[in-house]
């Protein structure tokens, strides 16, 4: 049964408070003279009664102090009554000070009537309020007794944290009614603020806090960091408890926060790093200006791309792709929230040799920031060749063109499976970094030999390696969200199989960063912490939407898919790194090629894959790449051929 307690009108309150600031005077009077009516009738109460109805009943009406709702008062419903209420006692004084000239001296008020009258009359009209507000709220929680409540725990003690439980407990309808909170500072475990206990956040303090019976922690402090955040959770999930946050201040609703706006901690908010610092000065010196070509422009990583740049005000960024409908999202976007910046959209195929031609005599690029490529390993390892036209000629195709327009740089987003490569997708990413490189120390060695001095410096090829993307398009974690939606199961491909995380405005401040640092030739790779096992990741993402891993959701495996690897490197194991200024990113050494030799093979290469000859294409691959070994897929017997035929040979 729900029950409900009528709001009183507003008419009703004004006279409340009218006979409250009545009875105030007259208490102020009796009090003043002992109560003594003798000498309290020695005054003109009847017209000092009148007079206070008109003074009283004036302000009330001009600072609306009785519009509020009781129930909900607050302090600053206490400060409007304060003022109210001084006003009238200033008014009382002023005339006092009219009436009280000769030669007809005489005294409305006695003074000390005046400042009784304020002490009693602010007294009456905010304990009422506060009793009627104490009395709503403890007959609601009483009418609601048979209502199950989720009891929360707020982590902040400051002013986030009291928002908070005001917003929860105040309101009739919410099904959470906040219970302790939880501060960081051991010097506060054990007192109360705001009628709650407070609690630490050790182990012990959450052996109490399920003790209790909370179920729930809503974490309000925004200024977390990473590494608390993901101990509470933790810690939390451990103990049965469900994490939700507060949204940060400036997306409260009207500048209050809703409790429809507590939402589930994002798996993204602990995989998440601290942001790196990366040199804006030099990265706007470089960019501003300058006409920017971005290639897979409304993809995950080219998109960020995109918007990062609107940043350092460049002359003209060329959006490249040959999706029409993400493209089309992506110049909406750009108008809604980057009204300054200066864009053409340009559809187009990097492959297409005519269409890019005709990109780089309209806008005449100044830097390329190359993000397209077909990224899905297991969709590449069944169309090898189609994987060689988009990723490696692709990459030739604009490379070419780079070098014969006067690009100053070429900077190519690569990824960590080039590494070791086990499947086509990462061979081929491999492959279009040795044509990168081995062309740019070609065209560097023959500028140095040229006796033409002043000659501008050819273009500089740079190549970012890194690992997965939280968020992007396709990967696992959107996977895994919506199969929890679904109610299961989640699918995981090896029990053991374990994957590098970054976010993708990490991911694209590392590609600007190099973009800004290399002189050319470079591959640089990127601290990317500890790997993450996929599994685990399954289960915290189970348990942050409430549900218990193998019981509410399945987790279920797959078997590895065509080309995947258990676990995903950086280096190569015949590679080096030698540092940077920054402690974050790397540059490695890798082999280098012999660019005829390298052209000849990739071109060889292309033909077979535009006859798309299968076979033949992935054997050019191994035979480019030697360190491609193929794993769970039809291409594992080339690796055995390769290996018979050097045995015997």
């Amino acid at each position: 049964m729900q029950y409900r307690i009528r709001i009183l009108p507003r008419w009703l309150i004004f006279l409340v408070d009218i006979f409250f600031v009545q009875l105030s005077i007259f208490v102020a009077f009796a009090l003043r003279f002992n109560f003594d009516w003798q000498e309290m009738a020695r005054f003109n109460l009847n017209l000092i009664f009148g007079l206070s109805f008109i003074v009283s009943g004036s302000l009330f009406y001009i600072f609306k102090s009785y519009a509020g709702i009781i129930r909900y008062t607050n302090i600053e419903d206490a400060y409007r009554l304060i003022i109210v209420n001084s006003l009238a006692s200033l008014i009382y004084y002023i005339i006092n000070l009219i009436l009280n000239r000769p030669p007809h001296a005489t005294l409305l008020f006695p003074k000390a009537v005046v400042g009784i009258y304020w002490f009693t009359t602010n007294f009456t009209l905010i304990s009422y309020r506060l009793g009627i507000k104490h009395f709503f709220n403890s007959y609601y929680q009483q009418k609601q007794v048979e209502r199950t409540k989720t009891k929360v725990a707020i982590f902040d003690t400051g002013e986030a944290g009291v928002m908070t439980k005001k917003v929860i407990n105040d309101l009739s309808n919410s099904d959470l009614q906040v219970a302790a909170f939880l501060d960081s500072n051991s010097a506060h475990s054990g007192r109360v603020m705001d009628g709650m206990p407070i609690y630490g956040i050790e182990e012990e303090d959450f052996r109490k806090l399920k003790q209790d019976g909370i179920e729930m922690l809503i974490i309000a402090n925004r200024d977390i960091s990473k590494v608390q955040l993901n101990y509470l959770v933790d810690i939390s999930l451990n103990y049965g408890l469900r994490v939700q946050q507060v949204p940060p201040i400036q997306q409260w609703l009207n500048g209050t926060l809703n409790i429809q706006q507590l939402k589930d901690i994002n798996i993204e908010d602990l995989l998440e790093r601290p942001v790196i610092k990366i040199s804006n000065d030099k990265i706007d010196s470089e960019l501003r200006g300058k006409k920017i070509l971005v290639t897979g422009a409304a993809g995950s990583i080219g998109s960020e791309i995109v918007r990062q740049l609107t940043h350092y005000y460049p002359a003209l960024i060329i959006l490249c792709d040959k999706a029409e409908t993400p493209m089309h999202d992506l110049t909406l976007e750009l108008n809604e929230h980057y009204k300054s910046a200066n864009y053409k959209a340009y559809m187009g195929d990097v492959c297409d040799q005519q269409r890019m031609e005709n990109l780089f005599e309209t806008y005449s690029p100044d830097i390329v920031f190359h993000a397209a490529a077909y990224k899905h390993v297991p969709m590449m390892e069944d169309n090898p060749s189609v994987a060689i036209i988009n990723n490696v000629l692709g990459t030739k195709t604009l490379a070419d063109l780079a070098v014969a327009n006067g690009v100053e740089k070429f900077v190519t987003v690569s990824t960590d499976k080039a590494v070791n490569p086990t499947n086509i997708m990462g061979a081929s990413k491999r492959i279009a970094e040795i044509y990168s490189q081995s062309l740019f120390k070609f065209i560097s060695e023959k500028h140095s030999k040229s006796n033409l001095k002043g000659l501008a410096h050819p273009t500089r090829f740079v190549t970012t390696r890194f690992g997965n993307v939280l968020g992007s398009n396709g990967s696992v974690i959107p996977r895994f969200k919506q199969q929890l939606e679904r109610g299961g199961p989640i699918t995981v491909t090896h029990p053991e199989i374990t994957r590098y995380f970054m976010t993708i405005p990490e991911a694209c401040r590392l590609v600007l960063e190099a973009g800004v640092m290399g002189s050319g030739g470079e591959i640089f790779v990127f601290d990317m912490g500890q790997p993450v096992k996929i599994v685990d990741l399954a289960k915290k993402m189970i348990r942050l939407a409430g549900k218990t891993p193998d019981v509410d959701v399945k987790i279920e495996f797959s078997g590895l898919r065509p080309g995947e690897k258990l676990y995903e490197e950086l280096l190569n194991n015949a590679e080096n790194t030698r540092p940077t200024y920054h402690d974050k990113i790397m540059i490695a050494s890798v082999r280098e090629y012999h660019y005829p030799d390298v052209k000849e093979r990739i071109d060889k290469m292309v033909a077979s894959a535009r006859k798309h000859y299968s076979t033949e294409t992935v054997e050019q691959m191994k035979d480019l790449v030697p360190e491609f070994i193929s794993n769970n897929s039809v291409f594992e017997h080339l690796d055995k051929e390769q290996k018979d035929s050097k045995m015997v040979a």
